[in-house]
């Protein structure tokens, strides 16, 4: 349940037939999914669906997951019934899980309503991806490629992973120049600082983030990773 102090900002409705059922099936409800720049909060909501519930897929089944990915991302005709369960537009009598995206400050975070079984999330993430244009098909495919192959928590360290940042806050995720030009400390105003002024705020914040100036001895390490990431993308957009 989101809280009322956070801030919806991605969600996947999977419908999908109950555990015991003879039948398999899938469909899919509401879908939010920003994805510019990308990966997009969108894209950072469906990795965390793959990687919090493909390692309880059943082993024999994956290398068919990686197999629809690919389709997916080709713009193939995926042949139903698919991995054991028949995607359909009808979602009467299906049971529901939800995933979101929310956010609390600039603080990201996952919330994962799974109301059925590992497969069924995995395969509605896929097809949502498949709901996406070409582009963001294209942009978000690696995105899944990582997140399948993540072994570990899904948390803050994760969503930097995913996202190939060295923050995961949500400015950076939503509006990266403008973090950017914050955490270098230009003013605020400034659209397009030049290559010279993004390597001198640079070179003074690391001054001022090490240990021997003043900086935190325990979060210098993070500071200057994040700095040097703020320079990345200001003198990317420059290209």
């Amino acid at each position: 349940m989101t809280d009322a102090s956070s801030q919806l900002l991605a969600e996947v409705e999977i419908f999908h037939s109950r555990t015991q059922s003879p039948t398999r099936r899938l469909s899919l409800g509401n879908l939010v999914l920003p994805v510019d720049p990308a990966p997009g909060l969108g894209g950072l909501l469906l990795g965390g669906i793959v990687a919090a519930h493909l390692h309880e897929v059943d082993e024999d089944l994956v290398p068919d997951v990686h197999r629809l990915v690919l389709q997916v991302d080709r713009g193939d005709r995926v042949v139903q019934p698919r991995l054991q369960h028949r995607y359909q537009i009808d979602r009467q009598g299906l049971s529901r899980s939800r995933h979101r995206l929310v956010g609390d400050g600039e603080q990201l975070s996952y919330e994962f309503e799974s109301n059925g079984t590992a497969l069924q999330q995995v395969l509605g993430a896929l097809y949502s991806l498949e709901r996406l244009d070409v582009l963001a098909r294209h942009a978000l495919t690696p995105v899944v490629h990582k997140a399948m192959r993540w072994r570990g928590p899904i948390d803050a360290t994760f969503l930097a992973y995913l996202a190939g940042s060295a923050t995961s806050s949500i400015t950076a995720m939503t509006d990266p120049r403008a973090w950017a030009l914050e955490l270098l400390g230009f003013p605020a105003g400034t659209v397009s600082p030049t290559k010279r002024d993004v390597q001198r705020r640079y070179r003074e914040s690391l001054r001022d983030a090490h240990p021997d100036h003043g900086g935190s001895i325990d979060l210098a390490g993070q500071r200057i990773e994040q700095l040097s990431e703020a320079r990345r993308v200001l003198l990317a957009a420059m290209q």
